[in-house]
């Protein structure tokens, strides 16, 4: 069994590992042009494991920033994480000793994967759903440690190479979008971010654009379920 489904989450976690070791040595690139080797790179990805915000905390942490205002930062920057993590609850409420684990390697890449899983036989789940939790952490390791070391050997500008996390978050878009037929979610969660983008500004937007997403999608649910 657990063969058959190591196949399933590595057939589904393709693209991200690719994406994820793509992505990993452009943050390990950009680590050590700020002054952080390949150990820090490697540690920052194993326990932080927080993709944009390793980004930031580097700059943060090369400017002197305090504890205060890295962990308020962080809050900020992941606090998406919150909203669509409430919904795995009951995801992942019997998944035992996993679960730590779950939650803490819960991103972006892994919660579209896991909330669109294959088929699976019974009690598949849970497996599933390590699987996918610890490839698309270890493939995000790899490369920032790969990126730590290329960096460190083959020095080169790094300018403009952090953009290749919002690549990464467009390419998950277009191909949920691809997926499916229905788009209202994704235009709801386009629209708002956009609304409150020239209302807030890029400085104060994503708070008010993950509360009014969460409220929007959550009156389309209540509404489609009503209709069904």
């Amino acid at each position: 069994m657990h063969k058959t489904v190591f196949q399933k989450a590595l057939t589904a976690c393709l693209p991200v590992i690719a994406s994820f070791i793509v992505i990993g040595i452009s943050f390990g690139v950009v680590a050590q042009s700020r002054g952080f080797g390949p150990l820090w790179a490697a540690s920052m990805s194993t326990f932080i494991f927080a993709g944009s915000m390793q980004f930031v905390a580097l700059e943060l942490m090369g400017s002197g920033a305090g504890l205060l205002t890295v962990a308020l930062t962080t809050l900020m920057v992941n606090l998406r994480h919150v909203f669509y993590g409430l919904s795995m609850i009951e995801t992942y409420k019997n998944t035992g000793r996993a679960k730590p684990y779950l939650i803490f390697a819960l991103c972006d890449e892994t919660y579209s994967l896991v909330c669109n899983p294959p088929a699976l036989a019974p009690g598949e789940e849970k497996v599933f759903y390590l699987l996918v939790s610890a490839m698309n952490h270890l493939s995000w390791i790899l490369g920032s440690t790969l990126g730590g070391l290329l960096g460190a050997a083959l020095p080169f500008s790094t300018k403009g190479i952090d953009f290749a996390l919002t690549a990464l978050f467009v390419s998950v878009m277009a191909e949920q979008w691809l997926s499916t037929k229905e788009h209202t979610p994704a235009l709801l969660g386009l629209g708002l971010s956009l609304l409150c983008l020239l209302l807030f500004g890029p400085e104060n937007f994503l708070l008010p654009a993950m509360v009014l997403i969460l409220l929007s999608l959550s009156l389309y649910r209540l509404r489609k379920g009503a209709k069904a």
